[in-house]
C-alpha cells in the first residue's frame, strides 16, 4: 500500500539561549520559522517551530528554549539524530555554506544508499543532511536565506538508539504504518512512502552515561491524518499494553502521547487544523502566536519572553 501521509509529523528538542537558536535554523540552514509560540506546559518560555516552505507535517522542528539549561548527554532509549531532506545536487553548496557559516561537518558518506552529511547545532543535537531525491517533489522557501533549489524540505527522518529494539520496531510497524527495508549489523532503516518524515533508523546501543538538557530530542510525534485516525491509533497503543494518554487539544494539531516499549517518548499528532489556522500562510511566525486559553495572560507572558529577531 503506498500511503505518503504515513510519517514523522514534528520531532521537538530541548534548547539553551533562543535567539541563538533561531539564528541557526533561520539563517545558517534557511529553514522558516513558522511559529512563534510558548511552551503550553511553562507558558514563561518559548516554543519555536521551524518547517518547509509550506509548513507542512513532515517538517517541524519545534524547540523548548531554556537559557539556563544544562548540556545534554543522549544515551539510551532516546532518539538521538535529526536528518534533513535536501535535493540531490546540493551537495557542493551546503559544504560550501557550511565552511561560510564556520560549522564543522563529516562526510560526504553513505547512509543507506542516499549520501549525507553530519554536523551539530549550537546545542550539540546530531543533525544530518541526506540528499534524497523523493524531497525534489516539495517546493524549497523562496524568502529563505538559502537558495530555494537547495533548501532543506523537511525530515529525512530520525534515529533511534535502543538497547531492545523488536518492541518499538513493533509499534513502528503496526501504529504507524512503517516497513524494514534495509539493516546494516546494529542499524535497521525502517521507511513509509512519504516523501519527508518518512525514515526511522533503529541502533543498537550500550549503556553509558547520559543527561537531560539542551541538545536533547524531548519526543518525535508522527502523523494521524485526522481525529477518526488518531483515537483508532490511541486504541492499538492500549491494545499493546502500552500507556497513552488522553488526546490533547494543541490549537495546531490533536496529541496522544506514550512512551514506547524503548523508553522514548513518543507523540501522535493530527495533520490538521496547521499552523496557518490562526495567522495568515504567508506570515508565519511574524509574531508571538498563543492558543486561545494563553490569550487572557498575553502581557504577562511578553513581559517573561526574551525578544528574538530573526
Amino acid at each position: 500500500m503506498n500511503d505518503t501521509s504515513k510519517g514523522i509529523h514534528h520531532i521537538t528538542v530541548l534548547a539553551g539561549n533562543a535567539q541563538r537558536n533561531a539564528d541557526f535554523y533561520v539563517k545558517s540552514l534557511g529553514m522558516r520559522l513558522v511559529k512563534k509560540s510558548v511552551n503550553q506546559d511553562d507558558p514563561g518560555t518559548y516554543h519555536l517551530f521551524y518547517g518547509n516552505a509550506e509548513a507542512s507535517p513532515g517538517s517541524g522542528l519545534t524547540f523548548f528554549p531554556w537559557p539556563m539549561a544544562r548540556q545534554g548527554k543522549p544515551g539510551l532509549g532516546e532518539a538521538v539524530k535529526v536528518a534533513f531532506a535536501v535535493p540531490t545536487g546540493s551537495v557542493n553548496f551546503w559544504a560550501e555554506r557550511f565552511g561560510e557559516e564556520g560549522i564543522d561537518f563529516d562526510g560526504p558518506y553513505d547512509r543507506f544508499g542516499q549520501q549525507a552529511i553530519s554536523f551539530k547545532d549550537p546545542d550539540h543535537l546530531q543533525l544530518e543532511l541526506v540528499f534524497d531525491k523523493q524531497a525534489e517533489q516539495l517546493p524549497g522557501w523562496e524568502k529563505g536565506s538559502v537558495p530555494a533549489q537547495h533548501g532543506i524540505r523537511g525530515f529525512r527522518g530520525t534515529t533511534l538508539r535502543l538497547k531492545e529494539t523488536e518492541p518499538t520496531a513493533n509499534v513502528l510497524e503496526n501504529v504507524f504504518g512503517f516497513q524494514e527495508t534495509d539493516s546494516t549489523e546494529n542499524t535497521r532503516l525502517y521507511t513509509t512512502d512519504a516523501p519527508i518524515g518518512g525514515s526511522v533508523i533503529i541502533e543498537e546501543g550500550e549503556e553509558k552515561p547520559s543527561a537531560n538538557g539542551r541538545g536533547i530530542i524531548h519526543h518525535v510525534a508522527f502523523r494521524a491524518k485526522d481525529d477518526d485516525e488518531l483515537s483508532s491509533m490511541r486504541k492499538q497503543v492500549l491494545e499493546m499494553g502500552l500507556s497513552p494518554t488522553d488526546v490533547i487539544d494543541r490549537h495546531w494539531f490533536h496529541s496522544v502521547y506514550f512512551k514506547s516499549p524503548g523508553g522514548v517518548l513518543f507523540e501522535i499528532a493530527t495533520d490538521g487544523p496547521g499552523y496557518a489556522v490562526d495567522e495568515d500562510a504567508d506570515k508565519l511566525g511574524q509574531k508571538l502566536i498563543l492558543p486561545p486559553w494563553l490569550e487572557p495572560r498575553r502581557k504577562m507572558i511578553e513581559k517573561r519572553l526574551p525578544e528574538i529577531n530573526v
